[in-house]
């Protein structure tokens, strides 16, 4: 079983930076791929940011490349998100999640096998 609590969320100004956090319980943090989903008011889930497991291999949306990283700490079980230049199109709740495959192209279409409940992001001034 594998549990996820994210943390650092809250509320900022347009270019402020934000650093999210996701706690993982479970066995084998090492062994899954970790990602970063967004949902805003009255829109779908989207991806966000992924890293495998492997080599620390990365893919982002295109919204936030340039802007976020995606990091992980294999030893202290955390994932981590660096939100530099926020935008108000970043405003969300962001959800943590874990994924028992190998394909961050498969996590980007088909969503985690895995999800924490979500740290709200604001960005307004």
């Amino acid at each position: 079983q594998v549990q996820l609590v994210e943390s650092g969320g809250g509320s900022v100004q347009p270019g402020d930076s934000l650093r999210l956090s996701c706690e993982f319980h479970g066995r084998t943090f090492g062994s899954y791929i970790m990602g970063w989903f967004r949902q805003a008011p009255g829109r779908e889930r989207e991806f966000v940011a992924a890293i495998n497991w492997v080599d620390d291999n990365t893919l982002y949306a295109d919204s936030v490349k340039g802007r976020f990283t995606i990091s992980r700490d294999n030893d202290k079980n955390r994932l981590y998100l660096q939100m530099n230049n926020l935008k108000p199109e970043d405003t969300a709740v962001y959800y943590c999640g874990a994924d028992g495959g190998r394909s961050l192209w498969n996590v980007k279409v088909g969503g985690m096998d895995y999800w924490g409940k979500g740290t709200l992001v604001t960005v307004s001034s």
